[in-house]
């Protein structure tokens, strides 16, 4: 079986290998013959075994969002499955905790993710819980790929914060994957959106475009757009800076929620400011089953769009991984089948 096998720390330690064991789905497992995987911000924390990606153990195959047909079941599950077209959510639930008995599968403390804590989905096969796996009809696998892991993260951001039509949101990393997912996503709710990126980006009409390469731009561009505070600040950005002057830019009683942290992690904020507006601050890491089904549900109908931007075979993942921070913006998509 081909795989994106990382075999030690850095690029230098990635291999496509045609040797590996094709995987036995076990009880409560399927088996699915993988089409298409994205490239993510956490697949290069496990290659430099960082932050949430040093809880991997090499060698690791690496891919977190495969999407493709299953093969075959393990025992326990309905064989009418196979043949069936998903795609797979990285973020495994214990399934067993009170937050799952709760359906709130988001905030189970024992989650393990695809292609970290057990193998990826950058192969011609992975074994998935069958919960895991979601049916996305007629859905292009690359346009599953592309929505599964981005969108559902940010349906529970806006959820969490009660997001409702008509309110202000300053959308920070907004020419990411996540960022244009949160972009659009605010603006079939109905909000008055300002997406602010690091290079220009293309936006739906409505929407105000900023460009902020740190903090201090970001401040400045907002002053001198003269708006009135924001009641919602998404930071998808992974810069805790960005986050901070967010935070600063919130109305009276604006909320701020953000859901990344990879390139930088400490926070800086007006503590007597924060407290004395009434703001909040919520951190979401990701997404509960059901708003994996609405995510899915949302793209199948048209309602949000998610972007696809560059694509590679699998024999050209090391490339991928390289050059994902320069990429074009949209999903960076493997074609491994």
């Amino acid at each position: 079986m081909r795989a994106a096998l990382l075999t030690s720390h850095g690029l230098d330690g990635l291999s496509v290998v045609d040797d590996l064991d094709r995987p036995v789905p076990a009880a409560g497992e399927v088996l699915v013959r993988v089409q298409t995987v994205g490239v993510n911000q956490l697949d290069l924390n496990v290659i430099a075994g960082l932050g949430p990606g040093a809880a991997a153990r090499l060698p690791r195959v690496l891919g977190l969002d495969p999407a493709g047909v299953i093969e075959a079941v393990g025992s326990g599950v309905s064989p009418a499955r196979v043949g069936e077209a998903v795609v797979v959510k990285p973020n495994i639930p214990c399934g067993s905790c009170a937050a799952c008995a709760a359906a709130r599968e988001a905030d189970c403390a024992a989650q393990t993710v695809v292609g970290v804590h057990r193998e990826g989905g950058a192969a011609e096969y992975v074994a998935v819980p069958a919960a895991s796996a979601f049916a996305r009809g007629r859905l292009a696998p690359e346009l599953a790929t592309a929505a599964v892991h981005s969108l559902p993260i940010v349906i529970n951001a806006l959820d969490t914060i009660g997001l409702v039509a008509g309110e202000r949101v300053l959308v920070t990393g907004a020419g990411g994957t996540l960022g244009q997912a949160a972009v659009d996503y605010a603006r079939h709710l109905g909000a008055e959106v300002t997406a602010a990126s690091r290079r220009p980006i293309e936006a739906a009409d409505g929407v105000r475009r900023l460009m902020a390469t740190d903090a201090a731009a970001l401040a400045s561009a907002l002053e001198a757009t003269g708006a009135p505070g924001f009641d919602v600040v998404l930071d998808v950005s992974g810069h805790a800076a960005l986050l901070g002057a967010g935070i600063a830019a919130l109305a009276w009683g604006g909320r701020a929620v953000f859901c990344a942290a990879s390139i930088d992690s400490r926070l800086e904020i007006d503590a007597r400011e924060f407290y004395l507006r009434r703001k909040r601050l919520h951190g979401v890491a990701s997404a509960d089953l059901e708003q994996v089904r609405r995510a899915l549900e949302l793209v199948q109908h048209g309602e949000v769009t998610v972007h696809v931007g560059s694509r590679h075979p699998l024999d050209e993942i090391a490339t991928a991984y390289r050059d994902f921070a320069v990429a074009p913006p949209g999903k960076v998509i493997i074609d491994v089948a």
